[in-house]
């Protein structure tokens, strides 16, 4: 058995991500970042769809169409379908933030 918090580095120098269970229809990801983002000039566009929560800590979502942003707290989720282009706009610098990203097509 394993725990999602668990195994996370004192100091995260860039943000980590680590896969949990992969198979050919889904990847389920633990995220974990400390003040890290995405750089301004960089969009995430995916091919699959993207179920992300917020398990612990905070972030912030922006999403290109609209420029709209998300903020998401301890239990918050949001589904993201596929090519929404986004990018982690901020997160909690002074804790981690411990994401959970389904991908699923």
């Amino acid at each position: 058995m394993k725990n999602l918090f668990a195994n996370i580095p004192g100091t995260l120098p860039e943000e980590l991500m680590e896969d949990l269970v992969s198979t050919s229809q889904m990847r389920i990801e633990r995220i974990v970042s400390k003040g890290h983002t995405t750089p301004t000039d960089q969009w995430y566009d995916q091919e699959e769809h993207e179920w992300v929560m917020v398990v612990k800590g905070q972030g912030r979502i922006l999403f290109e169409e609209g420029m709209r942003e998300v903020t998401l707290n301890e239990g918050d989720h949001i589904n993201i379908p596929a090519h929404q282009r986004h990018q982690v706009f901020w997160t909690a610098p002074d804790t981690e933030t411990i994401w959970l990203a389904v991908f699923y097509r």
